[in-house]
């Protein structure tokens, strides 16, 4: 049974790269799917950094994370290097968790 739906989901997923390979240039090509496909991934990774950042299991949680994204987006809009956005915001989920 596991080999089955190993199979069934290779091929859907080979299925699904053939139909994005499939779609005529000139669909491509109109302004509002190249915006919107433009826009997909920043949708996806800020959804992926929200679960993880105030999600634990089944339940919201408020904690170190938080804060830590917080001092991210501050660092980003002050357009600091991308090392010191990840540093600062570990530090300071760090010192959160020290106290």
């Amino acid at each position: 049974m596991t080999w089955l739906a190993i199979l069934v989901a290779a091929a859907g997923c080979y299925l699904l790269k053939l139909a994005g390979l499939s779609v005529p240039p000139r669909v491509l090509e109109r302004p509002l799917v190249e915006r919107v496909a433009d826009l997909i991934p920043v949708a996806l990774l800020a959804a992926l950094v929200a679960v993880q950042v105030v999600g634990s299991g089944h339940h919201l949680v408020l904690d170190a994370r938080a804060l830590g994204l917080a001092v991210a987006v501050v660092l980003l809009l002050l357009r600091a290097p991308f090392l010191a956005v990840v540093f600062g915001a570990a530090l300071a989920a760090a010192l959160v968790r020290l106290l």
